[in-house]
């Protein structure tokens, strides 16, 4: 160790020593605020470099106070390829982004998603601002939203009587399915265009099955009164359905989220509110078509089952019928009188056998062999021994009774 030099260790300055890879990613977590993303940021263009890349490099900056605050900017090339206009170092402009760390190097940046005029910006602001106010309501809510009529009768057009969308709307309508068009005429920009636009959508509300609000392509100043709330609540309060169609595919209005049905352009929405005629007659062709097949096949299935009832009842083939049943019924008449001559049979070998067995049980069957049965006092003698010389006795024969008396007993000797 050299004279004067000092030990370094984490111990001398009482905290964790990091690397600087962590310093990075703790700068990441302390920029992760929502505050710092999907901000809007004004300043002064300055540093504006492209790069062969087709990204955009440069930074934002504010003067004020005695001293000046920047910020590093990044635009990707999809985003770059976008604007509308050609940013060039003092311009001063709004930028739309997120604050990010590019941690490889250690520094913060705003990366650059749009990017307009600081003049324009106010507006557009104003219009954010809005979305959010009418989203609130529930303006936009896709559950408000409503099938269009697939055959409307009558459909309504508000926009300007002399602009291009109304004649690309009317050639359009009258090509497909020519139906009634009724005008709702209306100034589509300027000041107090919104107003009129409004007035003009309640007018044809209820007078019509489907409602046309829009107008041909244009800045975003000419489209402005299509973002106005008086239009957008006035398009969410309709009885018909709406379909919005302002400017061209890549305009975007905020009546168009409170709409039913959102088209790229006029002639698009047109080709969405009425069907197509020869689409419909094809449609209508092949429906009859399959009607037709259809109701013939039910009149031959008819036919054959007629034809075949008519057959079924044919009197000979009715008679046929008749016979074959008849003859069925003699068999089994003559099966049940055998069946029930066998039943009887042998119910009568059952009660002869049941007859002699009772028989051999009778004691009178006895007597009809010359045997007799003695009683003494009423009672049936059974042994020689329950009587006495003297007794008087009856005998039993098979055709009468005779009184004896007992002269003298005699015993077997087996007994």
């Amino acid at each position: 160790m050299m004279p004067g030099s000092h030990a370094t260790s984490p111990e001398r300055f009482g905290s964790p020593i990091l690397r600087v890879s962590e310093v990075s990613g703790l700068i990441c977590d302390l920029l992760d605020d929502p505050r710092l993303h999907q901000i809007w940021v004004r300043g002064e263009v300055t540093n504006y470099r492209d790069h062969t890349s087709g990204h955009r490099y440069f930074s934002l900056s504010e003067q004020g106070a005695g001293r000046t605050a920047v910020i590093n900017c990044v635009m990707w090339r999809s985003v770059a390829s976008t604007l509308s206009f050609t940013p060039k170092d003092g311009m001063d402009v709004l930028a739309w982004g997120s604050v990010e760390v590019y941690e490889p190097h250690g520094r913060y940046q705003f990366i650059v998603r749009e990017m307009i005029p600081a003049g324009a910006g106010e507006r557009h602001l104003m219009v954010e601002r809005w979305k959010r106010e009418l989203e609130a309501e529930g303006l936009f809510d896709p559950g408000r939203k409503r099938p269009l009529p697939v055959f409307p009768r009558r459909v309504g057009v508000v926009t300007s009587s002399s602009g291009a969308a109304l004649k690309d709307i009317l050639s359009v309508i009258s090509r497909r399915y020519p139906v009634e068009v009724v005008v709702s005429p209306t100034a589509v920009q300027g000041e107090g265009a919104h107003t009129e636009i409004a007035e003009a959508i309640r007018r044809v509300d209820g007078l019509v099955d489907v409602i046309i609000v829009g107008r041909g392509g244009g800045s975003f100043e000419d489209l402005f009164p299509f973002n106005h709330p008086e239009v957008v609540r006035a398009v969410a309060a309709c009885r018909t359905p709406v379909i919005s169609a302002v400017g061209h595919e890549v305009d975007t209005a905020l009546c168009d989220f409170a709409a039913d049905l959102r088209a790229p352009t006029p002639s698009a929405a047109a080709e969405r509110a009425v069907p197509e005629r020869q689409e419909v007659l094809r449609e209508l062709g092949g429906y009859e078509e399959r009607m037709l097949s259809l109701v013939q096949h039910r009149l031959a299935a008819a036919q054959n089952d007629v034809d075949d009832l008519r057959e079924r009842m044919h009197p000979r083939r009715l008679a046929r019928r008749v016979h074959e049943r008849m003859q069925r019924l003699a068999e089994m008449e003559e099966r049940l009188e055998r069946a029930a001559f066998g039943r009887l049979q042998r119910e009568r070998s059952v009660l002869a056998e049941l007859h002699t067995r009772l028989d051999a049980q009778n004691p009178l069957s006895v007597l009809e062999r010359g045997y007799s049965i003695i009683e003494a006092d009423g009672r049936v003698v059974r042994s020689a021994r329950d009587l006495r010389p003297g007794a008087r006795v009856a005998l039993r024969m098979k055709d009468g009774r005779a009184n004896a008396v007992v002269e003298e007993i005699t015993y077997d000797r087996d007994f």
